[in-house]
């Protein structure tokens, strides 16, 4: 099953259109003016010297190149003159900086110019699986194989170095992401060189340790550095339970996937699948992110999903995306489509403000304002900052959003043979080929009514009935029910929405006795500058009639309903349980609305009567 490229969709309009216009009116910019803040642009000079400022980092350049990618995506729905200047000279810089083997690297050129590839944890490949991303993105947007040919050289360099010489002082990429990038590249060129590449590094993974225990060395105060982190632990076809970084796992597993479905691997697609059902039914938080633990940015064990501390990044979130679209691919099941629009409503839109310029690098999963002051210290726990910023010494995720945004529409249809499949529900529409054109009118997620037209012929589509929707009362198979459309007949779907309260197993300690909210593919939650302190002591009536509206300052839907409240006496610290409580009115607003006004208690899990 193939996907239907993004250049074949326009989103016309709706709850997406505006967040697709908000990326290319305000993000694109908003991220470029930060980069440039802080010299992560001149830093493509090459020319930084001791003494200046702004050194350029490891990873400086796969932020950039995220960058460009994403601003490449927007220019290519809606050309701007200001925006093209900007991705022709980036380009420019990094061609003209290349040396002469076709290596790039801006912290290695100015800083550490004999220790190429000897540090397993420096990003090297990482950056450049970045910048072949956006090389890739630039000759499909445009023709031009200029960038594409820089990338060519510097490939064929790595090819010496890692394969032929072997003369580097790591066997595998520490963060993964060149292996997915090169099969991108491999889908555009049709070179098997791409190919064979990202095989040999998904094939020499957990095989040898020797970069690792370089890395250690190297870097002895990261105890965090180990096998698992980077997994590097086993070989991939024997990894079935995901461990250590959280983004660098699902980098990993997407290209895993990817390099099932072209190869015809079993083993690995074995292994994916295992990956994925450990991930999702045992790792992942209601939002739909991944990634419990501050050290490491790392899965932990099983079910621990404890809301106050979860890490839950941006990127990883992301990259589940990217390896659900991925398995998606080889098997149509809505476990995978599910699991993409949980995280796109949730933990991907809550990573970013409601104007667009400001963002989550981790994703708090309940805020606490006064416990961030009980401690301070090299022992203190770690809480997840409670308000986005503009720039972190860190930020790969806001370019990551730059990226994902303008390129939404590959995850809204696929074509197997003559069968189209409708995975996710955005207004507007879809060239199926051949003529044929889907159109998609829908309020989604505001309401569960779909309206579906072909154009041009006949077309069986099999649409995929949320895994929120009960009672809906279509036949399914994997999710999907099939539909036959005749040419200029609509078609509606209907998927009934109500508030629904979700509970978790029991096995999810921290979530024990409390509900999650959920209108549609949207949780819910609480703030104190709507409903006052405490907010783990309300209780919701389930019963109660929820009332939809519109908050007056945030303009985002808002669910009111019942709740009750205990009473105290002043000076009462304890008391027999059945005293006294007051009904209260409370105001639920959508999770990736909260903290958009100041920072403040939010609570995602509630007690409900």
């Amino acid at each position: 099953m193939k996907h239907i490229d993004f250049s074949n969709v326009a989103i016309t309009g709706g709850f997406w259109k505006k967040r697709q216009d908000l990326s290319r009116k305000t993000t694109v910019k908003a991220v470029f003016d930060r980069f440039t803040d802080t010299g992560r642009f001149a830093g493509l000079n090459c020319d930084w010297k001791e003494g200046k400022p702004n050194a350029p980092h490891v990873f400086w350049d796969s932020d950039v190149a995220k960058w460009l990618e994403g601003a490449i995506y927007t220019n290519r729905q809606k050309p701007n003159a200001s925006l093209e200047k900007k991705i022709n000279k980036t380009i420019d810089t990094f061609l003209k900086n290349q040396t002469p083997e076709g290596y790039f690297n801006s912290h290695f050129q100015t800083q550490e110019q004999d220790r190429r590839f000897t540090d397993m944890d420096k990003h090297e490949l990482y950056c450049a699986g970045h910048w072949m991303e956006a090389a890739v993105a630039h000759f499909e947007a445009t023709g031009d194989r200029r960038f594409l040919e820089g990338l060519s050289r510097y490939t064929d360099y790595i090819i010496d170095r890692f394969v032929v010489k072997k003369d580097t002082g790591f066997d595998v990429p520490g963060h993964e992401e060149i292996e997915l990038a090169l099969l991108r590249m491999y889908d555009v060129t049709g070179d098997e060189k791409y190919l064979n590449l990202s095989l040999h590094f998904l094939n020499e993974r957990g095989i040898n340790p020797r970069g690792l225990q370089h890395a250690q060395g190297l870097h002895p105060e990261r105890t965090w550095i180990t096998a698992p982190y980077c997994q590097n632990h086993l070989p991939v076809r024997e990894q079935k339970v995901a461990v250590g970084h959280a983004v660098r796992a699902v980098y990993l597993y997407t290209a895993m996937a990817d390099a099932a479905a072209k190869t015809g691997d079993q083993g690995l697609k074995d292994a994916c699948e295992a990956l994925f059902r450990d991930i999702t039914e045992k790792k992942m938080f209601i939002s739909g992110t991944i990634g419990s633990s501050s050290q490491g940015e790392a899965f932990t064990v099983d079910y621990d999903l404890c809301n106050l501390l979860a890490y839950s990044e941006t990127c990883a979130s992301i990259g589940l995306i990217y390896f659900a679209q991925k398995m998606l691919a080889m098997d149509p099941d809505s476990r995978y489509s599910d699991v993409i629009e949980r995280s796109l409503y949730n933990s991907v839109l809550t990573s970013t403000s409601l104007d667009g310029k400001a963002f989550f690098y981790e994703n708090p999963q309940e805020t606490v304002p006064y416990l961030h002051t009980r401690d301070s210290g090299k022992s203190a726990i770690k809480w997840p900052k409670m308000q986005r910023q503009e720039v972190f010494n860190c930020s790969c995720c806001p370019p990551n959003i730059v990226r994902l945004i303008p390129s939404l529409g590959n995850y809204i249809a696929s074509l197997d043979g003559d069968t189209v499949y409708l995975h996710q529900y955005m207004n507007g529409t879809v060239d199926l080929g051949n003529g044929k054109v889907l159109k998609i009118d829908t309020k989604y997620p505001e309401n569960g009514k779909i309206t579906l037209t072909v154009t041009g012929g006949d077309a069986t589509l099999k649409a995929r009935v949320p895994g929120w929707c009960v009672n809906h009362g279509y036949e399914t198979v994997k999710g999907y029910t099939t539909l036959n459309l005749k040419d200029g007949r609509a078609v509606t779907l209907n998927f009934p929405m109500k508030v629904r309260f979700l509970e978790a197993r029991p096995d999810a300690i921290f979530n024990c006795g409390r509900c999650a909210v959920q209108y549609g593919p949207v949780l819910y939650c609480a703030e104190e500058m709507d409903n006052g302190k405490n907010l783990r002591d309300l209780t919701l009536v389930a019963r109660s009639r929820w009332v939809k509206g519109i908050h007056p300052e945030l303009k985002v839907p808002t669910l009111t309903g019942r709740a009750f409240r205990r009473v105290f006496a002043e000076g009462e610290l304890y008391r027999e349980r059945g005293g006294a409580v007051e009904e209260t009115k409370v105001t639920l607003i959508p999770y990736y609305a909260f903290s958009n006004r100041q920072a403040n208690e939010m609570l995602l899990w509630f007690q409900v009567k």
